[in-house]
């Protein structure tokens, strides 16, 4: 089989941008992530995720700080800010704390979610916690 020079740069290319990095249950990253990769994250990150690909968050994995991306399926644990330009999907497991920012969003039942969410292009939302759902309902 033989392929020309313009056949195995495209073939590269389509193999690069089809990377994901992941971070395993056991390992722990302190510091600054930048990549163009999709990421899936089953460790523990604390510090700040860039990437203009995808970022998993598994059921055991735990970031605190700040995630930047395209899309985002988070099914773990985020403290700190969620910074989503496509589509943010909150699986069921998920728990998020903290501020969201996403152009599309997707939540599970059973998702718990206490952040300040603000979709873009639109008016800015607050998850209320337990009391002030309470409080709110008694005044009603």
């Amino acid at each position: 089989m033989a392929f020309n020079l313009s056949n195995n740069k495209q073939m590269q290319q389509n193999r690069e941008s089809n990377k994901i990095d992941i971070i395993e249950k056991t390992t722990v990253i302190v510091g600054n992530i930048t990549s163009q990769a999709d990421f899936r994250i089953d460790g523990k990150v604390e510090g700040t995720i860039s990437t203009t690909g995808k970022v998993v968050i598994g059921e055991e994995g735990i970031v605190s700080g700040k995630i930047i991306c395209e899309n985002s399926d988070v099914a773990g644990t985020i403290k700190g800010n969620l910074d989503v330009s496509g589509i943010l999907s909150l699986k069921s497991s998920a728990r998020i704390e903290g501020e969201v920012m996403a152009g599309k969003l997707a939540v599970e039942s059973g998702a718990s979610v206490d952040a300040s969410i603000s979709m873009k292009g639109a008016k800015k939302m607050k998850a209320l916690s337990s009391n002030e759902k309470i409080n709110s309902e008694k005044t009603a």
